[in-house]
């Protein structure tokens, strides 16, 4: 029918969820920590749209990005305007690679990572 959510397991909770809701801009639907897992599971939306599930947990081992390793490959957002978004990230203190055709659809896109490294897609709708 269609993806319901992505979980997304952070090294530095604090760091992400300000990225993910301050930088990126989604919007908060729910934080509870869980004691018996010392865990913080943060729900995440775009305008209402359940879309991510942020955790924390003690000691995750390192996510592995380069080189590309087998499982997730990266996160892409749908935006209007490419150059927009790439110009307001870069003001927010993001590295994110120049602006890139897609050969197949002729769409622009972009990339910049997560304070994880996971590889963060932005592409135009």
């Amino acid at each position: 029918m269609k993806i319901h959510h992505i979980a997304i397991i952070c090294s530095d909770y604090k760091v992400s969820k300000q990225f993910y809701t301050e930088v990126l801009g989604l919007n908060i639907i729910r934080e509870v920590y869980r004691e018996e897992r010392q865990s913080f599971k943060l729900d995440l939306a775009i305008d209402d749209h359940y879309v991510i599930e942020l955790f924390s947990f003690p000691d995750p081992p390192k996510r592995s990005s380069r080189p590309e390793a087998c499982g997730l490959r990266h996160l892409a957002f749908s935006v209007e305007n490419v150059n927009e978004k790439r110009q307001e990230l870069i003001k927010k203190g993001l590295n994110c690679e120049e602006i890139r055709i897609d050969e197949f659809t002729g769409k622009e896109f972009f990339f910049t990572q997560d304070p994880d490294q996971l590889p963060l897609e932005f592409y135009e709708i």
